[in-house]
């Protein structure tokens, strides 16, 4: 039996949240839209591994320069700068897929972010063409970023509003082991192409390899997420409205759900600084500022990756049984007081204390990776919930979280005060929690506007 919602004679009662009939989801039809969606965020994360691991090769074909750290400088400006567009693409997308559906978006987005990887690996270097290899790098950086203003958004509502409500933890942890398994990918490749291939190789024709990958994996990612049925919840509200969905203009997005946005970017911001500093930062930290081995370090930090993979879907199911709230406070008091010590281990130096140090960090992170996917497409309604939750996400993402490798790695050189990654995540981490006090729990209920899902 296909995912479908029994109607009833529209009135009032029938439409409102406890008097609607339930949902009954189907568990074949669950699983493959989990798997569309989490193939998407891996293919996203698998650029983001690439570009991280490989950003001091990056450095030297695109920003030529005798100083090691304005090249790695310039790299992350690059890196940074897709996610000041990723708003736009959330303003764009976001209503898009509150009018035209999930599917269709997401279809959409995971071609353009296909595209703009493939780009990368295409792109001449700056001794071939001169300044215009950088600014062909930025364009394609800006096609990724455009795209995946809509992408984790409307992957998170896909899962969210077809899962059942007291299985939408478990369901939801999935896709940030898709975030994961792409950055494992990606990140493993550049670290055996790291051990195989000369530093010459390596810049020269090596660093393409992983980005034409993203061709291959894209049209696998299309062909799934094509074969989809749209959202119960999407079709629900169609059906209401007799029609193709009603545009909701942007401004109604934010000024009738303000108080879910506040709470929506105090909850990305923790999850994306932390996200961002332990996966993207720490690979250039450990070999740019420490000058640690940096085939030693690329190993510790996918192991960690492994780790966390590992307890991931665990921990998406406790946020089912204990709640979103309490898992996400875990992880905001874990890093206010183990950041400090945490980085002093990895300080250290030694293989065991590098690898404790991030293995804290990364068990900590898991509880934002598990629970976040779930609890906020709950904070908003089925009406507005790809479009608000797409703005809030990232505007959050865009200030706070893409940009943290480039501030940190600023602050580092303005101060010389090495501790400045541990500073910036407690700081985050207040941010959070405070959104975290403010938040309702949403585990095992069903999602505003929604009706109950069930599995049977």
């Amino acid at each position: 039996m296909s995912a479908a919602t029994v109607t009833a004679p529209r009135s009032v009662s029938s439409v409102s949240l406890t008097k609607s009939p339930p949902t009954v989801t189907d568990p074949a039809l669950v699983r493959r839209a989990v798997k569309a969606a989490a193939l998407g965020n891996a293919m996203e994360w698998f650029d983001f591994g690439v570009y991280s691991y490989i950003a001091v090769t990056l450095g030297k074909v695109f920003f030529p320069s005798g100083n090691p750290t304005a090249q790695l400088l310039s790299t992350f400006g690059a890196f940074a700068a897709a996610f000041l567009v990723r708003p736009l693409g959330g303003m764009v997308f976001g209503p898009l897929g509150d009018r035209i559906g999930r599917q269709k978006v997401l279809a959409v987005t995971m071609i353009m972010m296909a595209v703009g990887t493939f780009a990368i690996g295409l792109i001449p270097s700056y001794a071939t063409i001169g300044v215009g290899a950088p600014i062909l790098l930025l364009a394609a950086r800006l096609v990724q970023g455009f795209s995946t203003g809509g992408e984790y958004a409307g992957a998170s509502t896909f899962i969210a509003e077809y899962a059942p409500d007291k299985r939408r933890g478990f369901l939801g942890s999935w896709l940030e082991f898709g975030t994961l398994a792409g950055y494992i990918g990606g990140a493993g490749l550049v670290t055996l192409m790291t051990a195989l291939l000369s530093s010459h190789d390596l810049t020269s024709w090596g660093w393409r390899i992983p980005f034409l990958i993203a061709g291959p994996m894209g049209i696998i990612g299309l062909y799934l997420r094509m074969r989809l049925e749209e959202t119960p919840a999407f079709a629900a509200e169609v059906e209401k409205a007799e029609s193709c969905r009603p545009k909701v203009p942007l401004r109604e997005m934010v000024t009738s759900q303000w108080k879910a946005l506040l709470l929506c970017m105090g909850l990305v911001l923790v999850f994306n600084v932390t996200d961002y500093m332990l996966l993207s930062y720490m690979p250039s930290y450990l070999t740019s500022e420490l000058k640690y081995d940096e085939t030693h370090g690329l190993l510790v930090v996918l192991a960690v990756m492994a780790l966390m993979m590992i307890v991931q879907p665990f921990a998406g199911a406790l946020t089912d049984r204990v709640g979103r709230r309490p898992v996400i406070a875990a992880g905001c008091v874990g890093f206010l007081f183990l950041s400090i010590p945490a980085l002093l281990l990895i300080r250290q130096g030694s293989l065991l204390a590098v690898g404790l140090g991030m293995a804290a960090l990364g068990l900590l992170l898991v509880c934002f990776t598990a629970a976040m996917p779930a609890a906020l497409p709950a904070l908003f309604p089925t009406r507005v919930r790809y479009g608000s939750l797409s703005i809030g996400f990232n505007v959050s993402v865009s200030l706070f979280g893409g940009t943290t490798p480039l501030v940190v790695t600023a602050l580092i050189g303005a101060t010389g005060n090495m501790m400045m990654p541990a500073y910036y995540m407690m700081a985050a981490s207040l941010i959070g929690g405070a959104a975290v006090w403010f938040m309702t729990e949403s585990a095992g209920r069903p999602l505003p506007g929604s009706a109950p899902a069930v599995e049977s």
